[in-house]
């Protein structure tokens, strides 16, 4: 396996881009909000914060997360035309992806249970790229196997107890079977 070098200062770097760019977008809309700037793993992470007792900035977040992705795709733009380098970083407004994160793992753990137990594969709900990763993390963590099934916008997890086995693969083991 081949290992992935960090490179700290440069992912530091594209959150202060991002942050830049992201408060300029706040004093526009006249939102408040407090940006925090991290590196998560291999990805920059970046996070628009408010007080507990404010919701002004749900309008951010939108139905289903779907005006936070939008504005992250807008905000890796940002930061591409800084840096002339593709961003992967992950942003967050007022806890959605943090709370939606906790939600997805205890739904990936009741549906690994339920395959531990019955054997059987279980899908999940349609989900965006960020929550169907939340999900294979989780189900790798605890030892199983997912995969990615269906076509955007509803693309879902499927949960196995073992490797699913491809029709490719299934179609060669049965030739191969024929021909011994």
């Amino acid at each position: 396996m081949t290992e992935i070098k960090v490179d700290v200062a440069q992912l530091e770097a594209e959150g202060e881009h991002a942050a830049d760019y992201l408060e300029e977008l706040l004093d526009i809309a006249d939102l408040d909000g407090d940006i925090d700037i991290d590196v998560d793993g291999d990805r920059a992470s970046v996070a628009i914060v408010v007080e507990e007792s404010s919701r002004q900035l749900e309008r951010l977040v939108g139905r289903d997360g779907e005006v936070l992705d939008a504005l992250q795709e807008l905000t890796r733009l940002a930061v591409q035309n800084q840096t002339g380098e593709r961003s992967r970083l992950m942003l967050d407004v007022a806890g959605y992806r943090a709370e939606r994160r906790a939600e997805l793992t205890a739904l990936t753990e009741a549906a690994i249970a339920q395959v531990k137990e019955s054997g059987e594969p279980v899908e999940l709900e349609p989900m965006n790229p960020f929550e169907r990763k939340v999900c294979h993390d989780v189900v790798a963590a605890a030892g199983l196997f997912s995969d990615s099934a269906g076509v955007a916008p509803k693309r879902y997890v499927v949960v196995y107890a073992s490797a699913p086995v491809e029709a490719d693969d299934a179609a060669a083991e049965a030739d191969g079977a024929e021909q011994a």
